[in-house]
């Protein structure tokens, strides 16, 4: 399997190129990168090795590992070209002294219009643009019946570690939460769920313990490991307070039982008021 799509997908979005501006660089057609990237197709060798060439990557790389945002921005400080002003706050340590820490989340200037929505296929573009207000302003927004606060955001949730014996949180449900200070580990509540972001991934699980170095993050599917966050890798944090599914869930196995019990206890009370009466 060839991780060339999703990897021109990074580059883009860490360089801040649209796919035409990506396409001149190679002399490609726009809608070329667009099927590069949705694996529909595959660029030729030639033009791997002109993107290798380009920014400083090994042709193995490109194809055969998935690049991470950290790896992408390493690059960039080897080769002198890394604006720290481009990075998320906390990214490591050597630039921390530099940024200045995101202590509230960047609010819509119209929340009543709706909350902002990270898609799955926005989770990238989202960690990149933390600090990009035009960003937050494009994310599409999901309006509910509540009052809402400029606090609030919707994530899109992806995988299975929430889903367990048919319930739980699935992939595409939509998580509404409230921003929470990252700093202030002993405010987060043991057994809530939690959407973490940081520099590599958006995380979904549900606090397990948390302290001033790192929180410790489980799932509820037991097929899943706990996930230890350090502090220093953590952007965000959100607490979710509701979700949203398309997905209505059929009667669990105990109640389809209960509800058979039930009909068969109305059926012998219906019998013997009948033998009653006949006596």
């Amino acid at each position: 399997m060839s991780f060339i799509g999703k990897n021109i997908k990074k580059i883009r979005t860490v360089k801040k190129l649209s796919q035409a501006q990506f396409a001149e660089l190679f002399n490609l057609a726009r809608p070329s990168v667009g099927a590069y990237e949705e694996g529909r197709t595959e660029p030729k060798i030639d033009t791997i090795i002109a993107m290798a060439n380009h920014f400083g990557l090994s042709i193995d790389a490109l194809l055969r590992k998935e690049l991470t945002v950290n790896e992408l921005y390493s690059l960039d400080i080897l080769k002198g070209e890394f604006d720290p002003t481009q990075l998320p706050p906390a990214l490591g340590k050597s630039q921390k002294q530099s940024l200045t820490p995101v202590q509230e989340p960047l609010k819509s200037p119209a929340t009543d219009t709706g909350v902002p929505l990270v898609t799955r296929d926005l989770n990238l573009e989202y960690i990149v643009n933390l600090g990009n207000m035009d960003f937050i302003g494009t994310l599409p927004k999901i309006l509910l019946p509540h009052q809402l606060k400029s606090n609030q955001r919707a994530f899109a949730h992806s995988g299975q570690e929430m889903y367990h014996n048919e319930c739980g949180i699935r992939q595409d449900d939509i998580l509404l939460c409230s921003f929470r200070q990252k700093d202030q580990p002993a405010k987060l509540k043991s057994g809530n769920v939690y959407v973490v972001v940081t520099p590599r991934r958006i995380v979904t699980r549900r606090l397990a313990g948390a302290s001033n170095n790192s929180i410790e993050l489980k799932a509820d599917n037991p097929a899943f490991d706990n996930t230890s966050l350090p502090a220093e890798e953590i952007l965000e944090i959100w607490e979710a307070i509701g979700f949203w599914s398309e997905y209505l869930a059929p009667p669990m196995h105990m109640e389809n039982r209960m509800f058979q019990l039930e009909n068969r206890m109305q059926e012998l009370e219906e019998k013997l008021l009948k033998i009653s009466r006949e006596l």
